[in-house]
């Protein structure tokens, strides 16, 4: 089954000239599978991330999630969507520091409301388990490790129990231990959960872990 369908995605950046950044771009993503794009500074792979995850609407071409039409949608339709399906880890982790471990991840829960406040408290301990850090549960962010950080991130994209888990340079900012639990996180993911993993990563041994590698170039898969 597949989880995302790109169809002849393109998109042109218009500053400070015209310049086409993705150029005619298909693939498709399958169901539970963990996928790395990878390539050179500037072949438009952080681009083409933002437009699978649905923040970035101008470009030409289509997307599909479990083959329904994404392109198209409004605002207000797409944050929603993003809210119950989609997932984000991004090299910086963009956690409350001065909010505990456990309300930043309760946080995008809060936000979708599909369940109570004392619901959304067990799910978020629940999902730090996974990470291996419901120890810490109480402590504000900003006492954490860069590692123990990402790990909180990872527990946050979870919460909602997306189907897509979608990483920019996840472990950019971590050393090899901590880029080592993140990829083993994700890996578990995808295998057992079955949630689909798309990553951005300039580390060729973390990108040689997963299932699948798209390598691009000049705006193009090759």
């Amino acid at each position: 089954m597949k989880a995302i369908e790109a169809r002849n995605i393109s998109k042109f950046f218009h500053e400070p000239t015209t310049f086409q950044v993705l150029k005619n771009i298909s693939f498709n993503v399958e169901k539970g599978s963990f996928v790395s794009l990878v390539g050179k500074s500037g072949c438009g792979k952080s681009t083409l991330l933002y437009i699978l995850s649905t923040m970035d609407t101008d470009y030409q071409g289509e997307l599909y999630f479990d083959e329904h039409l994404i392109t198209g949608k409004n605002q207000d339709e797409l944050a929603r969507f993003r809210n119950e399906h989609l997932g984000f880890v991004f090299q910086f982790h963009f956690l409350l520091p001065e909010f505990s471990v456990l309300e930043n991840v309760m946080l995008p829960a809060l936000k979708l409301k599909h369940f109570k406040p004392d619901e959304i408290e067990y799910r978020a301990l629940e999902k730090l388990k996974l990470v291996g850090m419901e120890n810490y549960a109480r402590q504000t962010a900003a006492k954490l490790s860069g590692g123990q950080q990402q790990r909180v991130a990872i527990a946050r994209a979870l919460i909602n129990d997306p189907s897509v888990i979608m990483g920019d340079e996840p472990t950019g900012n971590l050393d090899k231990t901590n880029s080592f639990i993140v990829l083993d996180i994700l890996k578990k993911l995808a295998h057992e959960n079955h949630q689909t993993i798309i990553t951005v990563t300039h580390d060729q041994e973390f990108a040689a872990q997963t299932d699948r590698i798209i390598e691009m170039e000049d705006g193009r898969i090759l």
